[in-house]
């Protein structure tokens, strides 16, 4: 049976979640060298402690007692129609995968416009996930359940505007096939944080802690400039009928802005060197094999609607009112901190953690620890209130249902007495009728 359901004043409906059992996919890799790129102390915070807590539960008993190496995953497909923002009803698959117990407090990861749905590894596919540096750190898959989706649009076959907001119904529909009420954190990075904005303001009810990182309300027009050149050097690719280089130049391009001076500086400082009698620099191989590996698991249309989401995203932070920690890269070219401080000030709710690092953009993938620290500090303390939060709701559901009971017994019980009462009126006019 089809069901509908009516969400932020979209019309959506859906079946219920098909499960998949397919291995990996040869797109699900790891991004370009990123975790080769990890450096041990190359940032700073203000944690407690410079070595990661571990995840407690919410409750004195665990929530299991699975370890990383034996935790299942489940994977599966949500068909529904969503009303996009820019275009229209539209029926899409939504692919999500959900790593960890099932009774657990749910943890929804999001990333860039590269991210998908394997977010980490699990028995059931033991593959890499595109933030496995976090797995039993910042993500803790035996005390919390890991909920990852594929952006709408990832595959290539929606051709068409994709917002933001469309992307936050999209888990909101995932979540309704999963039959799952609310979430207790919803942990964005870049494109993932802007997106968890549009959800914290669309869905209030659903979540309880947003974990913003490198993410602010616009997209700042410096960064869209630099993402619209990027899609001009795929429409140039596709006009030479070679869209595979335009796209690897682009995606080169990209690379630059989510990266630092101060690490290119470090890591390609050889002089220029000449092949076939051309000059080549140090960084070129470095990029060419991102720009390679990119184009052999990124469909061009994909990554055109994915860029165009960025810049199109919006929101007014008065309007997000859950808690929300945000994180800023102070050196992050993409984001600027300025935008980051501008976003804290402007929300109802909210805190914000600073970070120092040469990688920029990409410090919430290569930044390990000091991105562990805070996860972990924030998903302990949003699973323990979102647990309260919940006990709450249930007490008062069932003292709710027990006046309610009462109230219905109380009427019953009146509803009686004056059946009697007319009863005895009747018998009484009856038998004075009858003397007449």
């Amino acid at each position: 049976m089809t069901l509908t359901h009516d969400f932020a004043q979209d019309s959506r409906t859906f079946a219920r979640p098909v499960v998949e059992t397919a291995t990996l996919a040869q797109d699900d890799r790891l991004l370009c060298g990123l975790l080769a790129d990890v450096r041990a102390g190359s940032a700073s915070i203000e944690p407690a402690s410079t070595k990661p807590a571990s995840i407690k539960p919410a409750s004195t008993k665990p929530a299991s007692t699975e370890t990383e190496a034996t935790v299942r995953a489940q994977r599966g497909r949500v068909r529904v129609t969503l009303k996009l923002r820019h275009s229209g009803p539209r029926e899409v698959d939504i692919a999500y995968e959900c790593v960890g117990p099932a009774n657990a407090p749910v943890v929804l990861a999001a990333g860039g416009i590269s991210a998908h749905k394997h977010a980490i590894a699990s028995a059931t596919y033991p593959e890499a996930g595109w933030w496995q540096a976090q797995s039993g750190h910042g993500l803790d898959p035996t005390r919390t359940r890991i909920l990852a989706i594929d952006w709408l649009g990832a595959d290539g076959t929606l051709d068409t505007t994709i917002d933001a907001t469309d992307q936050a119904d999209a888990i909101a529909a995932v979540l309704d096939a999963l039959d799952i009420d609310a979430i207790a954190a919803f942990v964005g990075a870049s494109y993932g944080a802007m997106v968890g904005l549009q959800f914290a303001a669309r869905y209030p009810q659903r979540l309880h802690t947003l974990i913003a990182i490198s993410g602010a309300h616009r997209a700042h027009p410096y960064a869209s400039a630099w993402r619209a050149l990027q899609r001009q050097i795929v429409a140039l690719g596709q006009l030479q009928c070679d869209e595979a280089q335009g796209l690897s130049l682009a995606r080169q391009l990209a690379m630059l802005s989510y990266r630092t001076p101060a690490e290119f500086a470090e890591r390609f400082a050889e002089p220029p060197s000449l092949v076939h009698g051309h000059v080549r620099v140090a960084a070129e191989d470095y990029l060419e094999h991102c720009g390679n590996s990119y184009v052999a698991r990124t469909s061009p249309t994909a990554f055109l609607r994915l860029s165009e989401s960025i810049d199109l995203h919006r929101i007014d932070p008065a309007t997000v009112t859950v808690r929300t920690i945000v994180v800023g890269v102070i050196e992050d070219r993409l984001v600027p901190i300025e935008d980051i401080y501008d976003l804290v000030q402007r929300l109802p709710n909210a805190d914000i953690r600073q970070l120092r690092s040469k990688f920029g953009h990409d410090a919430f993938l290569t930044e390990t620890l000091s991105i562990a620290n805070i996860l972990e500090k924030a998903i302990t303390h949003a699973v323990s209130e979102h647990a309260v939060s919940e006990h709450t709701v249930s007490e008062h559901a069932v003292s709710e249902h027990a006046v309610s009971a009462h109230a219905v017994s109380e009427h019953a019980v009146s509803a009686h007495v004056a059946r009697v009462h007319v009863a005895d009126t009747q018998v009484t006019h009856a038998h004075v009728g009858g003397a007449a």
